[in-house]
């Protein structure tokens, strides 16, 4: 097990809007010796230089020597890529490692690289991050975790350097199930909130007034208190973006499907973020809901 304040060799795989910050904080916040890996090379040198440390060619070649490997990249293609493909991590990691992907996938590759890597001597979390890129640069993610709990044990204590609120959900799978819960009620919660304020709008309320006299109360939320300032000025280029949204929806209803789930609401909620990507909105957060509405009063 890691202790707090006990420095590990680590490194981390893929520098993108999440991962570079975020390994940012295992270099200066935990002190630990970090070794990254990222596609584009040459943002994975910048991040060297940045952080006094080192980067590799290849995955494999980061996760060789570490105690613990994290990844953050893009869907579940690109996580078998850098973990069982050629020069992928998974032929470099030692034995009694492990191994935290904080990638947004399926939970069926989450178990599928579990056995893998228990099969190989060393241990596999899934830990999906929220927060979106500020709260990777600010250090204050909810992770949720799955897999067994002596490898949470070990990874947990450095995860704290970029992690708020930290929890082991259940076995292999747990930790993206839970994430698909968590964009499930963000879903529902932003198009709530994008028809309440397209009504008070049109009905001629004081916004500000509204959103002051009903934030205090059951229709409070995270997203109410964040964004509903920038929903009624129109700016969506601050948050998690709407093409990303729509590829972690889109897991849920794949998910839902094979266990059985009805999201009607989800359904739905994707298909308006389909509308707004037909806008050009693919790069926008996913607020923007409120802007397919304004769009389709012209």
């Amino acid at each position: 097990m890691t202790t707090e304040g006990e420095m590990a060799k680590v490194a981390f795989i893929g520098l993108g809007v999440m991962g570079y910050p975020m390994a940012g904080h295992l270099r200066v916040k935990g002190q630990h010796e970090v070794t990254v890996y990222n596609r584009t090379t040459t943002k994975a040198e910048k991040w060297a230089e940045h952080y006094s440390s080192s980067f590799r060619q290849t995955p494999r070649e980061a996760a060789e020597g570490c105690d613990v490997v994290f990844c953050c990249v893009g869907n579940d293609d690109d996580l078998r890529a850098v973990t069982t493909g050629p020069d992928g991590a998974f032929h470099g990691m030692k034995k009694s490692a492990v191994f935290v992907d904080h990638t947004t996938a399926s939970s069926e590759v989450a178990q599928e690289l579990a056995a893998v890597a228990k099969e190989s001597g060393f241990s596999f979390l899934d830990a999906p991050v929220s927060g979106g890129q500020a709260g990777a640069e600010n250090g204050v993610l909810t992770i949720m975790v799955g897999g067994d709990e002596e490898a949470y044990d070990t990874a947990k204590p450095i995860m704290d350097c970029y992690g708020k609120k930290i929890g082991l959900m259940g076995p292999s799978g747990a930790g993206q199930q839970t994430k698909m819960v968590n964009q499930i009620c963000i879903a529902g919660l932003l198009q709530g909130l994008s028809e309440g304020i397209h009504f008070a709008e049109k009905a001629g309320l004081d916004l500000e007034k509204v959103i002051g006299a009903i934030s205090g109360g059951a229709a409070q939320s995270w997203q109410m208190e964040n964004r509903w300032e920038t929903m009624r000025d129109g700016h969506y280029e601050h948050g998690f973006a709407v093409d990303w949204m729509r590829k972690d929806l889109n897991i849920c209803l794949k998910t839902a499907g094979e266990i059985g789930a009805r999201l009607p609401v989800t359904a739905l909620v994707d298909q308006f973020y389909a509308e707004v990507q037909a806008m050009g909105g693919g790069r926008w957060d996913t607020s923007s809901l409120l802007a397919r509405m304004k769009k389709a009063d012209n």
